[in-house]
C-alpha cells in the first residue's frame, strides 16, 4: 500500500492532496496488467475508470473515418490518463494501448465520484489540478501553432525527458522508444521532415537515432532549436 501512495504521490492531479486523501484513494486502486500491443480501452468506451502507469507505457491514439490513426501521447510511469471519468463519465474521447508489458493501476470511476462527493476538499483540488493541466495544453497548443518544424520536434523531445522525469545533469544518453511517425503526430508534421530534422541533429551529436527509438546525447542542446 505504501508504494502505491507514493506512486499517487508522483501524479501531477494528486500533487495537491494530502497524505490522508492519498491513502483513501490508495484503498480503490486495482491492480492491472497489460501485455505489450494490448488495448486498455478504445474510443467510444464507457468512461469507467482512470488509470495510472506503474511501469511500462503506453500511447493514446485517435481515429480518423478514413481509418488513419493520430497519436496524442506517449506515456511513461507516473503518468494518469481517462481521468475525466472521474467527473462526467462520457465516453472516451481516445484509444490507449500498451507499447511494452505494462502495470497499471485502475482507479473505478465510481468510487472515485464517491470520495470526492464524501470529501469536497479534495474536489477543489483536483478541480485546481485540472485547470493546471488544461492550461498548460492550451498554452502548449497556442506555442506549436506559431513554432517551425524543427523548433517543434525539439519541443515534443524536451517534452517526453520532461515526462519521464529525468534531471538535467542526469539526462545525458536518455532513450526515447518512439517510431518516427508518432514524433511527427505528436508535433503536427511529416514523417519526412521529422526524418530530415533529426538527421541534422544526429550529426550535431545531440541525438542517435535507431530503429523506433531516439537517444537524447545532450538534452540541454535541443534548447537551441526552440523557440
Amino acid at each position: 500500500m505504501s508504494d502505491v501512495i507514493e506512486l499517487l504521490r508522483k501524479v501531477p492531479l494528486f500533487t495537491e492532496l494530502s497524505d490522508g486523501e492519498l491513502n483513501r484513494i490508495s484503498q480503490v486502486a486495482i491492480p492491472r496488467s497489460f501485455p505489450r500491443d494490448t488495448r486498455v480501452f478504445h474510443e467510444g468506451d464507457a468512461g469507467d475508470a482512470c488509470y495510472i502507469v506503474r511501469t511500462g507505457s503506453c500511447r493514446v491514439t485517435r481515429e480518423h473515418p478514413d481509418g488513419r490513426a493520430i497519436t496524442l501521447a506517449n506515456l511513461g510511469p507516473g503518468a494518469i490518463f481517462g481521468e475525466l471519468a472521474m467527473l462526467d463519465g462520457e465516453a472516451r474521447s481516445a484509444s490507449v494501448e500498451a507499447t511494452e508489458d505494462t502495470e497499471l493501476l485502475a482507479l473505478p470511476a465510481s468510487d472515485m465520484r464517491f470520495l470526492i462527493r464524501e470529501h469536497p476538499g479534495m474536489a477543489e483540488k483536483l478541480v485546481v489540478a485540472l485547470t493546471r493541466r488544461l492550461r498548460e495544453a492550451n498554452e502548449r497548443i497556442a506555442r506549436q501553432s506559431f513554432q517551425t518544424v524543427p523548433s517543434r520536434v525539439a519541443g515534443v523531445l524536451d517534452q517526453l525527458l520532461a515526462e519521464d522525469r529525468v534531471a538535467p545533469s542526469m539526462r545525458d544518453g536518455v532513450t526515447i522508444r518512439l517510431r518516427q511517425s508518432d514524433l511527427a503526430q505528436l508535433a503536427g508534421t511529416s514523417r519526412e521532415s521529422v526524418s530530415r530534422f533529426l538527421a541534422t541533429l544526429e550529426r550535431a551529436g545531440v541525438v542517435q537515432v535507431g530503429r523506433g527509438r531516439v537517444t537524447v546525447l545532450e538534452p540541454e542542446r535541443l534548447d537551441a532549436y526552440i523557440f
